[in-house]
């Protein structure tokens, strides 16, 4: 099971914490595989990208225009978090449907 997220996010951390076997993949360092990013794009659409983020305030109206995947390549940290990969499976978030889907508790 890897964890797409950042290691100093408060909700990676619950995840990471009820998920002993995950691993963590920091995506401002490490980035997330295209496959896996083009995999979550289908499947979430636009709510793969954190639009109340900080980052997103800053970004200009020309840089919100650009395409999710390019400005997800671009600005990593856009991504909601986590994603989580498990058997081939993607998870968005930490709400409580992920946390019921993946067998734990807040």
């Amino acid at each position: 099971m890897r964890l797409f997220g950042l290691k100093n996010c408060d909700t990676c951390r619950k995840a990471l914490k009820a998920l002993q076997s995950a691993e963590l993949v920091d995506v401002r360092a490490d980035g997330v595989p295209d496959v896996i990013m083009a995999q979550a794009f289908e499947q979430f659409g636009d709510a793969l990208v954190n639009n109340r983020s900080t980052t997103w305030r800053q970004l200009s109206e020309e840089e919100r225009k650009i395409a999710p995947l390019a400005l997800l390549a671009q600005h990593p940290t856009l991504m909601k978090r986590p994603l989580i990969e498990a058997d081939g499976t993607l998870y968005l978030g930490w709400g409580k449907d992920v946390q019921a889907a993946l067998g734990v508790g807040s």
